[in-house]
């Protein structure tokens, strides 16, 4: 009997140093009550939805549920010490509206019902840059196909990076698929915009960023 092949990873490792004492309670606390139930992934969402992937340190995330408090957030992060940062950002900010997968976002992807997002997040996913790799890059033709199902009519998938490399595979992965139109400038961020620690980084490094924007036709 054949076993399912093993899935690649999109990321690198799920766990840093190790965490202080207070993110490691809200772990153990709070976390269990903010997952994502993968049997009923809208559980307790209202009708105004976003999705971010790779949240990092959840800034961004935590910024924008402050900012709109009449949309339900969905973050989608492996690493378990940005869980850890966004859950405290949560409970500073007494933020209500946020959920959590921690883990591989391709699962919570399948899980979800079509058409439910208005908006889907990739910033600064990990560029995988040496090319035996390329493949791991979170943008391709699975991932495209699913955020145009899950997006509603009109819907943004917004893309941000400081690799050309992956904002020119990104462009030409979106084109091939075919069912979304790039818009606005993307030397300009994304309205209500935090700079992350990774966009922070770039610049320290001489690096720009582009901010691309492809709404769903």
């Amino acid at each position: 009997m054949s076993t399912p092949e093993k899935r690649f990873q999109f990321y690198g490792r799920r766990k840093g140093k190790t965490l202080r004492r207070h993110h490691s309670d809200l772990m153990d606390q709070l976390l269990p009550h903010l997952r994502v139930a993968l049997d009923d992934p809208l559980a307790g969402m209202g009708g105004r939805r976003w999705l971010e992937i790779g949240f990092g340190g959840g800034e961004h995330l935590a910024q924008q549920a402050e900012l709109h408090p009449d949309v339900s957030f969905i973050g989608a992060e492996p690493f378990v010490n940005g869980v850890a940062k966004l859950l405290a950002l949560v409970e500073e900010k007494n933020l209500s509206s946020v959920k959590v997968h921690d883990g591989d976002a391709r699962p919570l992807l399948e899980a979800l019902p079509d058409a439910v997002f208005e908006r889907i997040y990739l910033l600064y996913p990990d560029p995988w840059p040496k090319a035996r790799h390329n493949k791991r890059r979170f943008v391709g033709p699975e991932t495209l196909a699913q955020f145009h199902r899950v997006l509603m009519p009109g819907g943004l998938f917004l893309f941000a990076s400081d690799i050309d490399d992956y904002v020119a595979w990104t462009r030409e992965h979106v084109a091939r698929h075919g069912g979304f139109a790039e818009e606005g400038d993307p030397a300009q961020p994304y309205e209500n915009w935090i700079e992350t620690r990774y966009e922070s980084k770039a610049r320290r490094e001489g690096r720009g960023s582009a901010y691309l924007r492809f709404r769903k036709a």
